[in-house]
């Protein structure tokens, strides 16, 4: 991507050297790692969610909790300098859309940079939960040895692929400013967990949906893709597929569990918000289940 010149954004909150600590006792190896710190990516619309997963899948040892100090490396100052320039790219594409909408007033989310653990509006969470938004203090939360870690748990690495996991969390933002997080959730609430598996399913895919549409007007502002970053973000996408997890996972796939779509959905609604850039066009609760 071409970031030189790019402003940086101002709502970054570094919380790096402030230790909370981390959980000891991570287990489950490579399952473990893919279920917790690879399922969970781009989540961010269901927080609690994302700490039944955590909990319920015995990743995590006994709580008990240990600091760490932080040094930043210059890896890390790359990354984070990135990160917050890709969030300021966010706020002028969104400010704009949201005007030209006729939204109102588009309300910048804070991003929080965290190293092991951090306390959140939505509570505590560690590392290993993955980069999320929580909507009670509309806080983008992300660790970035997350960023780091990519190419090793889901083989995908490039800076877009790093924006893409950003755009994505703040397109649920997008979504708790317009109303739709909060409603999705409402109605989640009085359903089956197999029926608000499906909610969740469209939220995931709109935020993908947002993830494109900002990609493309970020790259009529600024210019900023180049050759094989598109690429990048699309095989980050066909990774992160409820059904390629599970399938890794368990050797097996449970659609009523899927929670997120099929790798073949993240694509399709990354690529129509990247080709279109026309947020008309990502209304998933208006799509029959099976025609996501």
């Amino acid at each position: 991507m071409r970031l030189d010149g790019r402003r940086s954004s101002s709502n970054i909150d570094d919380r790096r050297r402030m230790s909370v600590g981390k959980r000891a006792g991570l287990g489950g190896g490579i399952v473990g790692i893919i279920l917790i710190a690879v399922v969970t990516l781009l989540s961010g619309g269901g927080i609690t969610d994302i700490f039944s997963n955590v909990m319920g899948s015995g990743a995590l040892g006994d709580g008990t909790v240990q600091t760490t100090e932080y040094v930043e490396t210059e890896q890390d100052a790359y990354l984070a300098d990135f990160t917050s320039k890709i969030l300021a790219g966010t706020e002028d594409v969104w400010t704009q859309e949201f005007r030209k909408n006729g939204w109102g007033e588009y309300e910048c989310p804070k991003l929080v940079l965290f190293h092991g653990a951090v306390n959140s509006g939505c509570g505590q969470a560690t590392s290993q939960t993955g980069p999320f938004y929580c909507s009670a203090d509309q806080t983008v939360y992300i660790d970035l040895d997350f960023f780091k870690d990519m190419k090793r748990t889901i083989g995908a690495d490039g800076e877009f692929a790093y924006a893409y996991v950003i755009a994505h969390e703040v397109g649920h933002h997008v979504q708790q400013q317009l109303g739709i997080l909060q409603e999705a959730h409402q109605q989640m609430s009085r359903l089956p967990e197999t029926e608000a598996n499906k909610i969740s399913v469209r939220l995931e895919l709109q935020a993908d949906f947002l993830a494109g549409v900002w990609a493309n007007k970020d790259n009529a502002m600024f210019n900023s893709l180049e050759p094989g970053d598109a690429e990048r973000a699309i095989e980050a996408a066909s990774k992160i597929g409820d059904d390629y997890l599970q399938k890794k996972a368990y050797g097996r796939e449970m659609p009523d569990s899927f929670n997120h779509g099929r790798s073949s959905q993240r694509v399709k609604w990354l690529q129509k918000g990247l080709t279109t850039g026309d947020v008309s066009k990502g209304d998933t609760f208006g799509v029959p289940y099976n025609s996501l």
